[in-house]
């Protein structure tokens, strides 16, 4: 049967727009390729260590690969200037961490401002902290350190994973609270801090419970006191540096975070797998065992959460006289 000439262009144009349609559906099917998530830490600590969890969960609820990128350097600026360089296109994810947001505080020369420039996407964890010592310090309790510090000052060490660090800052303010003076002494990162507090090379330190936890466990590390306001479940005879210093409190969390101007269905989408992830029985178990609680934000709250947290650690810093090394 033979079509009228103007019926068949009209068939055909019709045929052909229906081939176009999946070609351009298919790039807003995010996503598309492996995605990137870099973090400002090196391999083995804890925020790699939480980040690897929820990455493998991302990549199957995603249905493509993503890829954990170790961009450690600069107390974060590094790994949160590359993903601010990247294309807005949800294929580069930020680990926001609390030092990432401190940093726009203590470093008056950045070319960026990851509250201008990172879009807020979810929290991930709070990582409670703790002050732990070597066995070889002569003290047991943060009664005792405070009182070894002030017969020997400035002879005692305080590590921290960064300058400018939730860590740091941790110590920072137990120094001031306590009116003790301990030598600072920083690194790059969570894991090194640990490989040098377990030796002994180093006195004491405030660190995450994910890395300090299994030193603590079998004795290479003495625990002294929890930094947060309440005592923590897997140290349950481990007292608050609170009932020894009244008010004291310090905690460092992590979130993720994308450069501004990505889409918003794509932070939804995000956010969404993501806190699924947290509220997944089996994850929230893997969590528990790192000592790391759940964090679950909209987007919104997080950013809210940034402000917050930003104002708060900007004072101490200013007290404290913070400069970046």
């Amino acid at each position: 049967m033979k079509l009228p000439r103007r019926r068949f262009l009209y068939l055909a144009a019709g045929a052909a727009a229906f081939a176009v349609v999946p070609r351009i559906a298919r790039p807003q099917s995010y996503p598309m390729r492996p995605v990137r998530w870099l973090v400002g830490y090196p391999p083995g600590g804890g925020a790699d260590t939480v980040t690897r969890i929820l990455g493998q969960w991302l990549s199957e609820r995603l249905g493509e690969q993503v890829v954990i990128e170790n961009r450690p350097g600069a107390s974060t600026n590094i790994s949160a200037q590359a993903v601010i360089n990247s294309p807005p296109d949800g294929y580069t994810l930020l680990f926001y961490s609390a030092s990432t947001l401190i940093n726009t505080s203590m470093f008056p020369n950045l070319p960026f401002d990851v509250r201008r420039d990172i879009a807020p996407v979810s929290g991930l964890v709070v990582y409670p902290m703790v002050l732990v010592a070597h066995p070889s310090v002569p003290a047991k309790t943060v009664a005792e350190l405070i009182a070894h510090a002030k017969a020997n000052p400035g002879k005692v060490t305080m590590a921290s994973f960064g300058t400018g660090s939730a860590s740091h800052l941790a110590g920072e303010l137990f120094k001031m609270m306590a009116g003790i003076n301990l030598v600072h002494v920083p690194y790059r990162g969570s894991a090194p801090m640990m490989t040098d507090l377990v030796a002994g090379q180093v006195q004491v330190g405030f660190d995450v419970m994910v890395t300090s936890l299994p030193h603590v466990r079998t004795g290479a590390l003495r625990a002294l006191g929890v930094a947060g306001s309440n005592r923590f479940d897997m140290l349950p005879d481990v007292p608050t540096i609170a009932e020894t210093v009244p008010g004291y409190e310090a905690r460092t969390w992590a979130g993720v975070g994308v450069p501004k101007g990505t889409p918003p269905e794509i932070i939804a989408r995000l956010n969404h797998e993501i806190n699924a992830g947290l509220a997944n029985p089996t994850i929230k178990s893997r969590l528990a065992e790192l000592g790391t609680i759940p964090m679950i934000f909209s987007a919104a709250d997080f950013g809210a959460f940034v402000a917050t947290e930003s104002e708060k650690w900007a004072k101490v810093i200013q007290f404290a006289g913070i400069k970046p090394e």
